[in-house]
């Protein structure tokens, strides 16, 4: 039985999307990616737009911003690691979607366990994003982009950090 936070939680993003009852965690097949921190998963059938929890991406398609340093870079390195056809599980934190209605999730790759979210930002391509309540990665998410920030990898040296427009 799921505590009642979690129950209340679950209903409300229900009701705040206005949609059929959430997918759970799960096995999916990736489809595409739509950018650096943004993949499209089929969960059993279905194909949710999923936003990848406690990172954030140099933008390349935001609607209202200019493409960033490292923006296509980022974008690249998820397409490389989640190549459409990868067979991937899917597990949510504390709130389902984002204001878009994007899935929000962490993904590993099922090949060799791989965990996305932590990969991207480790290799410099993501800085760590933490919005409440979904923090279950927080820690080691940090972590990483400690690291990758002394190593000066990725946009870290490349741009001095995330979010800086292209020249």
């Amino acid at each position: 039985m799921l505590p009642i936070w979690m129950l209340l939680a679950l209903m409300a993003g229900i009701a705040a999307c206005g949609a059929d009852p959430l997918p759970t965690d799960g096995l999916g097949t990736v489809v595409g990616i739509i950018d650096g921190d943004t993949v499209v998963i089929d969960l059993r059938g279905t194909q949710e737009i999923v936003r990848l929890l406690g990172i954030d991406t140099p933008e390349t398609v935001h609607p209202d911003r200019p493409p960033e340093c490292f923006g296509s870079e980022a974008s690249n390195r998820l397409a490389l690691l989640l190549p459409p056809g990868t067979a991937v599980l899917v597990q949510r934190d504390v709130e389902a979607r984002d204001r878009y209605g994007r899935l929000l999730a962490y993904v590993e790759r099922l090949s060799d366990g791989l965990g996305v979210n932590a990969s991207m930002v480790e290799r410099g391509f993501a800085s760590s994003l933490h919005i409440q309540p979904n923090d279950g990665l927080r820690m080691e998410l940090a972590a990483a982009e400690s690291r990758a920030r002394a190593a000066g990898l990725g946009l870290w040296s490349a741009c001095n950090g995330p979010h800086e427009p292209l020249d």
